[in-house]
């Protein structure tokens, strides 16, 4: 169990599953870059983020942008979208008549990836919402703005079992506050961070160092005509 003040980003699990030295970068080094990707997707994640709007509509209610944490696995952050749907083996809530089973919702832009980034960042949710809610969701769903469709995503004992070890990697290097090296690969391209990360590069100094090296040389460079 993690205390509330070593908890990190749940959103960052996305960001380590598609590459380490990335998410370090950004939540180690505190780093950070936008292109359109980037910005397409926060622009989503604001429709999506109404906080604390309710939406009740027959035996279906709505919750945006709903806070969650998990003490087991040490993350925090918020859902863009979780689903309450009558159900007798549900759990009861404040105000509301019936049981209720909750269902997290992701909203991704474009379509469903290659690997399972966004799957682990769901399944980080759900396993959040069961240990606030002490209750057992077995699927969610992820909205791709691409297809505006719903992919079921299951939350199998090898996918909760991946989410634990990955959030483990996680607390390890921010601990020891190490950026990862990673072999250069066709997604560096897509990446914002690839005009800070150099990954031709890859030099043992952390990305923050590098920085700083070069701001000193120009200014340096400056004084000297």
């Amino acid at each position: 169990m993690y205390a509330e003040e070593d908890f990190l980003m749940l959103s960052g699990i996305q960001h380590f599953a598609f590459c380490r030295r990335q998410w370090a970068i950004i939540h180690i080094e505190q780093q950070w870059a936008d292109n359109y990707r980037t910005t397409s997707g926060e622009l989503m994640h604001k429709k999506a983020h109404d906080e604390g709007s309710f939406e009740k509509r027959g035996n279906l209610l709505t919750v945006r942008g709903m806070r969650i944490s998990s003490r087991k696995l040490g993350l925090s952050g918020q859902c863009d979208v979780v689903e309450f749907r009558q159900d007798e083996a549900g759990i009861s809530l404040f105000g509301y008549d019936g049981r209720w089973g909750p269902i997290p919702i992701e909203y991704k832009r474009g379509t469903p990836k290659e690997n399972n980034a966004d799957e682990l960042q769901l399944c980080a949710q759900a396993i959040c919402l069961e240990e606030m809610f002490q209750t057992a969701i077995p699927e969610g769903y992820l909205y791709y703005g691409e297809n505006r469709r719903r992919t079921p995503v299951r939350f199998t004992e090898g996918l909760r079992d991946e989410v634990t070890e990955t959030a483990k990697e996680m607390h390890d290097l921010f601990q020891r506050g190490y950026t990862p090296n990673v072999k250069p690969s066709k997604k560096c391209k897509a990446c914002s961070l690839n005009d800070l990360c150099v990954p031709k590069l890859q030099k043992s100094v952390k990305v923050r160092t590098y920085i700083e090296q070069s701001i000193k040389a120009n200014d340096e460079d400056t004084l000297v005509h």
